[in-house]
């Protein structure tokens, strides 16, 4: 796959060299800052004019002076050799009692106070266990004006005279202060666990900890999942309460994220998250490496998320990216290589097995099948994985600039053969300080280009793998794959991996560009635009030999579709402080147009040769009657327009106050609901600052929130949903000639409208044992009215028998639990832990309204042979979504066939389909949790992170499938039907006998790692060793229990399931 993105790579270097390029060009006149102008100079006991003279013709600086009896008595002996002005001057400082100062393209030298007056204090800042640098870190001069920050690698220097007391601070960490005469070169702070002095991010600005009155759950970069993660939301998995991520172990998979539980009918992204990136609203995940990440906060209830209006339903997660710093450069290199294996395969009768099953059942194996082989196919279609990630930044600044660009290359060759993802991504962001600092302006550059390896009827692939006979080879004598097609979806499943070719390349580019203006009278003015596009390019081949596309003499399909989006964001924003109060106003104004579907699609078949593949499809010569697929895409439009307030007011950082109101239109909903309403408002109380609170020892922090909210979920929702829809009615011979006609397909809904979800919070945040411990409580209540779902209706009235209304409620109510502590800390070892629980309870309220009205309606179906048309689960008023609904199993009678309870309570052998179905448990788990621990002694750092569910059951469809002994003869059975009789006919008939206990307890994730110092021109090198998913506690049967929590059919264990995977990595980290 490497080759593929060789033009992608030098494509997005070219354009990442150019920007970098015209930004410096851009910050040319502000060089001057920090003159990087490389000179030579050789002189002894030279005057500070003949210094001068020398520098002057060599640069384009000017320098000036007074001259005076101390300066002229200045000598200097100095011998550089292409060096950077900057670095000549500094020299020269050292040498004399002279400093420079600069301005525009004129150095001033002056005369710096002498040593009985002041000094320059140099030192490092660093964490006193690990010794690593605190970049950012304040250094203050108590009572005086004068102030620094660190660098990149913890280095200060800050002019102090000798009775002068430095303080030193840093977020998350205990303020130092020491005297001139105390202070030694390396100063080591002592990290705390206080959270409320954190600047955490929040729609359209940020605000600190200790002031919200609203439910936001932030992760920082050091408190990551670690691991081989080709999408940035695996980074939260188990670390944010109420928040849960999965994913199996396809590297093309996105995780399925849900927060607080299932809120609408609708699949796909209507029950995600809405994503922000640096402020940008909907960006793509994919397009942040999660090297790049600085940090991740959950805005949870609906008075932090609906400043967000329609999208913010199901959440909102904001990504904060690495941004530049004015202070030099740095340059960073993060990776890791690793391999990866399934954790876990099906159980399946190997030769000697199967050989004793028959003999014990009396009976006999195809004579076909007896070929004298023992092949395990899950093994003959996996291998061990592969998988690396290369990050190299490039940051830093000037005075009035910064920058930050970044490459990352990932690659992961999938455990299944023939399956994997290539993605190189690609990140610039520029920020230019002009007016005196009072207007900014930014440019963002994002590109992810991918190359995906998939694997056609992947589904069939693994299934087959599972039932195929283990006494036949993979190969026949004379080199062909061994088949007997014959049997009902019986395919060698090597033949299918190999035979068929799938890929998916796709390339996703984000700019925006975004400017502040810091105007009169505390106001700030805020635009940012931007610009989305995705282009997206499927080729598939079915080779001649192909057992699905048998006769077809090979068929290739190729697709090329492109979507953009842009976006236009503007507010105004008033902040200010008098007495004790403070206050701020935001209001602001939001338009977005997307633009999906805009491609073909096109397919042909009877190639003279397999070797070209999908390349030219044209060289197909279809015979009979062939029609070409066109596809089902369309090309559709949609607008957002919004326009949105919020007002923050707090009375002595005690009494917190938030309100805030969106209004959404749409042109995907119907003409009479095209705009929607979202208030918020939250309060707080920070118990903590009261004046009785005075003088108590037990809570460093504590404070009571509530807050409410509307907000509205338009996500994953086709702008064409209440519109009449056609389609083509194929082709008639009408007066004479032959007429294609269309006919409608979708009835419109002019009175459509959103979806809304009314959510109230409480919650208690507090702190403890000098901020060591810090406990979040919350409850929450979330109601979603004005389902949308498709009824069924009567075509005298309406052109097609489904309708698209506004139906029903789903409640969700729960807790949840954070506790951050820091049980050890002293001088070399520190012990920080960190457990979230979460439980939440889901109702589906109703399916009904006056006009239309759902008693029930079936959901999963595993499609099982036999059984496509079964479902084991049931959308039900006063029910959760996920509710098993199947025969009850009452084991087997004398002749060893199952038997089940039917409606009337009588135990028989031939039940009717759902007639006789009961309730039989629920796939959502009771609780969810996560315990992460950080251990760190020295430069030696170890973490173990431990996550699991508890309550949720799970079906296995892939043992109900599979375990189909009257059929012993035609394929093979798991291991766990050893003692099954040939004669049961309704063995792998769908029922609580194959609804198992989906709890379990998960070791994720634990990660050593040692970190070297004291090495020249390296301010950091630090390598670690990594396991992902390296033990389970369950008692469930099949490859995992943690299987899909989102959708409408969560907890269903098909036979299609990409197996899980277990990782070992090796990492480095290193900053120079």
């Amino acid at each position: 796959m490497h080759s593929n993105l060789y033009s992608e790579k030098m494509r997005l270097a070219i354009t990442l060299g150019l920007f970098v390029l015209m930004f410096l060009s851009a910050t040319l006149s502000y060089a001057k800052q920090d003159p990087q102008n490389t000179c030579s100079i050789h002189l002894t006991n030279a005057g500070m004019k003949e210094v001068i003279d020398v520098l002057e013709k060599q640069t384009d600086y000017r320098f000036l002076y007074m001259p005076n009896n101390r300066t002229k008595q200045v000598k200097i002996s100095i011998k550089q050799d292409n060096k950077p002005l900057r670095d000549i001057l500094q020299q020269i400082e050292k040498q004399t009692n002279l400093k420079f100062e600069i301005a525009d393209k004129t150095i001033y030298v002056k005369e710096r106070p002498s040593q009985a007056q002041q000094h320059i204090r140099r030192g490092v800042v660093v964490d006193e266990i690990s010794n690593q640098g605190l970049s950012a870190a304040s250094v203050h001069v108590r009572g005086k004006s004068a102030q620094a920050f660190t660098n990149g690698e913890g280095y200060f220097e800050i002019a102090a005279e000798p009775n002068d007391i430095l303080t030193f601070s840093y977020i998350g960490y205990q303020p130092a202060s020491l005297s001139i005469n105390s202070l030694t070169d390396t100063i080591r702070l002592t990290p705390t666990l206080s959270q409320m002095d954190e600047v955490v991010v929040v729609g359209y600005g940020t605000q600190s900890r200790r002031l919200i009155s609203t439910s936001v759950t932030t992760v920082k970069q050091e408190n990551f999942n670690r691991g081989g993660f080709s999408n940035p939301l695996q980074l939260l998995q188990g670390k944010v309460a109420g928040l849960n991520v999965t994913r199996s172990g396809d590297p093309n998979e996105t995780p399925s994220v849900s927060l607080r539980g299932p809120s609408t009918l609708r699949t796909g992204a209507a029950q995600e998250p809405f994503y922000v990136i640096d402020g940008i609203p909907g960006a793509d995940p994919k397009l942040v490496a999660p090297d790049d990440i600085e940090d991740i906060s959950v805005l949870k209830d609906a008075s932090a998320s609906a400043i967000y209006g329609t999208r913010a339903a199901n959440g909102v997660i904001m990504i904060t990216t690495k941004s530049g710093r004015a202070e030099g450069t740095s340059v960073s290199y993060s990776g890791y290589v690793g391999n990866e294996k399934s954790s876990k395969t099906i159980e399946m009768m190997d030769a000697a097995q199967r050989k004793a099953y028959l003999e014990t059942m009396g009976r006999s194996a195809k004579p076909m099948d007896e070929q004298g082989a023992d092949t395990d196919w899950q093994k003959e279609i996996s291998r061990i994985g592969s998988i690396q990630n290369h990050n190299l930044s490039l940051s830093g600044g000037l005075k009035n600039a910064s920058y930050n660009a970044s490459l990352n290359y990932f690659d992961n060759n999938g455990i299944l053969r023939n399956s994997g993802l290539e993605r190189l991504t690609g990140r610039l962001n520029l920020s230019q300080r002009l007016l005196d600092d009072q207007l900014t302006i930014g440019i963002n550059l994002n590109n992810a280009s991918s190359n995906s390896q998939l694997i056609p009827n992947q589904d069939l692939v693994l299934y087959n793998a599972l039932r195929f006979m283990p006494t036949v080879p993979v190969f026949q004598p004379d080199g062909t794959y061994t088949e007997d097609l014959p049997r009902v979806q019986y395919y060698n499943p090597v033949a299918l991996q190999n035979q068929a070719t799938e890929r998916l390349r796709n390339n996703t580019t984000l700019l925006n560009v975004n400017a502040s203006l810091r105007l009169p009278f505390n106001l700030l003015y805020n635009i940012s635009a931007t610009t989305q596009k995705d282009l997206y390019n499927r080729g598939i081949y079915y080779e001649s030999g192909y057992s699905l596309k048998q006769g077809f003499n090979g068929e290739a399909y190729r697709s090329s579709y492109e979507n953009t989006r842009k976006m236009l964001e503007s507010f105004l924003k008033f902040e200010n402080r008098w007495s004790q109060h403070h206050l701020e106003v935001l209001g602001g104004y939001s338009w977005q147009e997307d633009l999906n579907g805009d491609g073909f699609q096109a397919n042909n078949r009877n190639f003279p040769s397999d070797d070209l593949g999908f390349s030219n499809i044209g060289l197909g010569s279809p015979q009979g009657n062939f029609r070409t697929d066109w596809g089902t895409n369309q090309y559709a439009k949609l607008r957002l327009i919004s326009f949105y307030g919020r007002l923050n007011y707090n009375l002595k950082e005690r009494y917190l106050l938030q309100v805030s109101l969106r209004r959404d239109a749409s042109s995907a909903f119907g003409e009479n609901n095209r705009w929607g309403t979202f208030p918020a408002g939250s309060i707080a109380w920070r118990i903590s600052e009261e004046p009785f609170m005075n003088g108590q020892r037990i809570f460093d922090d504590l404070k009571i929130r509530a807050g409410y909210g509307i907000t509205g979920n338009s996500l994953g929702f086709n702008p064409l949903i209440s519109k009449v829809r056609y389609g083509n009615a194929g082709t008639f011979f009408y007066d004479g000639n032959f007429t294609t006609a269309i006919f409608a397909t979708q009835n419109a809904n002019p009175d459509l409208r959103w979806e809304k979800t009314a959510m109230a919070n409480v919650a208690v945040d507090a702190s403890l044992l000098n901020n060591r411990l810090h406990v979040t409580a919350e409850y929450y209540d979330k109601k979603t009215s004005d389902l949308i779902w498709d009824y069924n209706v009567s075509t005298t009235q309406y052109f097609v028998d489904r309708y698209t209304a506004n139906v029903g409620d789903i409640r969700n109510k729960g807790f949840e639990i954070t506790l951050d502590i820091v049980p050890i800390q002293n001088k070399t070892f520190r012990w920080v832990s960190g457990l979230n629980v979460a439980h939440n309870s889901n109702t589906l309220v109703s399916l009904s309204n006056d006009l239309f009205a759902s008693d029930s309606i079936p959901q999963g179906y595993p499609g099982g042979q036999g059984q496509s048309g079964v479902a084991v689960q049931i959308l039900k008023a006063g029910y959760p979504i996920g509710q098993f609904f199947t025969f009850q199993y009452m084991g087997k009678n004398e002749a060893g066939v199952s038997q089940f309870l039917d409606k009337a309570g009588n135990i028989t052998t031939q039940p009717i389909d759902f007639q006789d179905y009961r309730y039989a448990g629920s796939a959502q788990p009771k609780l969810l949790f996560g315990w992460n621990n950080s251990l760190f002694y020295k430069n030696i750092d170890l973490n173990v992170f431990f996550r699991g569910s508890l309550g949720g059951k799970v079906f296995n469809a892939t043992y109900a499938d599979l375990n189909r002994p009257y059929e012993v003869e035609s394929y093979n059975l798991p291991v766990f039907a050893m003692n099954e009789s040939p004669e049961d006919g309704n063995a792998n008939r769908y029922s609580d006998r194959y609804i198992e206990n989906a709890s379990y307890v998960r070791l994720d994730n634990a990660t050593l790692g040692y970190t070297f110092t004291n090495i020249p021109k390296v301010s950091k090198l630090r390598i670690y060793l990594t396991g992902n998913n390296l033990a389970l506690i369950s008692k469930y049967r099949g490859l995992d229990p943690e299987i899909n929590l989102g959708g409408l059919t969560p907890g269903i264990d098909n036979k299609n399931y990409y197996p899980r995977t277990r990782s070992f990595l090796f990492g480095l980290n290193v900053n120079f």
